[in-house]
């Protein structure tokens, strides 16, 4: 792909200035008038901003675009996310985007519902009985509705019905309205019909953006084995466990989204993870020079909440080509790819000073500044400025999202981490700082402080309401604003 240069345009949001052209391929499904008015829409503004339409789709295709009707289960066989690949003899999978049409009224009516069911606990399975559902889907629905709100569960229940991760779901009687983009970690941004070019413009850069960044994970086994008597004398894996137990008291993380739990489909394969985890949690271990972190969830799962030191990953640092973390095994251990974030996770000290332990620790340690660091799929719905520091993402990035694993998320962390005058500056007294990330979560990150713990500066802070978690997280523009008490509270653009 390249560079997209597109014609002049007046175009009003901050975009990347690493979007490609990209070759987009429509093979329509169940289609009505508002589909199809969209689908033609979106097209013709791929063609006007500089892309590729095609008749069919080939292996220079980048997206493809199809269609499914709302509330119905889509057989497996007619998901392109299932089988475009094989179908089209594809070398590998263009990413699938589906369009499914509702109105404002079905929309109400189905939030409405889970909100009421979602009050119940335990779920009660009949009040989740929708069609193309596998048997254990309600736990499902009834976990992502606790964690993010009746829209999640609407997603989760769309993208299980239409077999297709990245969902537009267009809102409008007899012409669309507005469009949510759904995806795999639960965003759901929202284009807005205010005018037609803005409209789809604003559809068309949402997934170019998507697919204009790649993943950073194929790591690399690097060095010779760690003894496994060096394992054991190391201090960092007993106190990440720990760690692990009380995030999970304050429940931090919630289940893992099985895919097979959710629907019942042969196996994916390639086309999607089998399962999507929530977040991963990283601590610098100054005997190894190395970060230790959680293993990445997309294969087995992992209760982050009381991890097992086979759960545990060493990283050393970045391949010279980005796509990747060096890793470091342990003999004897079971050693599994570590996070989807760890690239994201040694990027961030990137740019920032090293310390001395000499004076905390009576150590002879240079460390990066940061000790340790937390990635979650939540909110934060406010802080306290005297002990924490926001650090915002570059203003792009809160209109046109990425997502997690992705070399553009990685690089978002990392340079606004790196305008952090906290962590520039190691005798600031704010010891905590974090980041939003629209669509996605948070990640948070804390200086050594003598006498604490890995992560125990950060579940400190979560109980002194020195940083307030919450399950919403902003989909859009946001800023931190004063309360009048001192605190700076969130608020979103309309």
């Amino acid at each position: 792909m390249t560079l997209l240069q597109p014609p002049a345009l007046s175009l009003d949001k901050p975009r990347h200035d690493w979007m490609k052209r990209v070759n987009v391929t429509f093979i329509p499904g169940y289609m009505d008038a508002v589909l199809e008015e969209t689908a033609s829409g979106i097209l013709q503004h791929f063609d006007e901003l500089g892309h590729t339409v095609q008749e069919q789709p080939d292996n220079d295709t980048d997206i493809l675009l199809t269609t499914a009707p709302y509330g119905e289960s889509l057989n497996w066989r007619k998901s392109l996310q299932l089988t475009a690949r094989m179908r089209y003899k594809l070398e590998q999978n263009p990413t699938v985007f589906t369009l499914v049409h509702t109105t404002q009224p079905e929309l109400d009516k189905i939030l409405s519902y889970f909100d009421d069911i979602l009050a119940n606990e335990p779920p009660d399975p009949k009040d989740y009985d929708f069609p193309g559902l596998a048997s254990g889907a309600y736990l499902v629905l009834f976990e992502q509705g606790r964690r993010g709100g009746s829209i999640l569960s609407v997603e989760r229940l769309l993208q299980a019905q239409a077999k297709s991760v990245k969902i537009l779901l267009i809102v409008g009687e007899d012409h669309p309205d507005k469009v949510y983009h759904f995806d795999l970690v639960g965003a759901y941004p929202t284009s807005k019909s205010t005018d037609p070019d803005s409209f789809y413009n604003d559809i068309v850069l949402r997934t170019v953006t998507t697919v204009s960044t790649h993943e950073v994970t194929d790591h690399q086994v690097v060095g010779d084995l760690i003894p496994y008597e060096t394992w054991l004398d190391l201090h960092t894996p007993e106190a990440m466990r720990t760690a692990a137990l009380e995030l999970g008291k304050r429940n931090f993380f919630t289940h893992a989204v099985v895919i097979a739990e959710l629907v019942n489909v042969p196996a994916v394969g390639d086309s999607v993870a089998s399962q999507y985890s929530e977040g991963c949690y990283a601590t610098w271990e100054p005997e190894l020079d190395a970060l230790i972190a959680t293993i990445t969830g997309s294969a087995r799962p992992v209760d982050k909440d009381n991890i097992t030191e086979d759960e545990l990953a060493i990283l050393s640092g970045v391949r010279p080509d980005g796509i990747g973390a060096f890793v470091r095994h342990v003999q004897g251990k079971r050693n599994d790819s570590p996070s989807s974030e760890a690239v994201e996770m040694l990027e961030m000290d990137k740019g920032l000073p090293r310390i001395s332990l000499a004076e905390l620790w009576g150590v002879d340690k240079a460390v990066p500044v940061m000790r340790s660091k937390l990635h979650g799929h939540r909110g934060i719905a406010s802080y306290d400025p005297e002990f924490v520091e926001y650090v915002p993402l570059d203003p792009p990035y809160f209109h046109y999202l990425v997502s997690c694993a992705t070399e553009a998320q990685a690089r978002a962390v990392k340079s606004a981490f790196s305008k952090s005058e906290a962590l520039r500056n190691p005798d600031d007294p704010r010891k905590v700082v974090f980041t939003i990330l629209p669509g996605h979560g948070l990640v948070l990150a804390e200086k050594w402080v003598e006498q604490k713990e890995p992560l125990q500066l950060i579940w400190e802070y979560m109980d002194a309401n020195y940083i307030v978690i919450d399950s919403h997280v902003p989909q859009g523009p946001m800023q931190f604003v004063p309360d009048g008490s001192g605190k700076l509270i969130l608020q979103e653009e309309s």
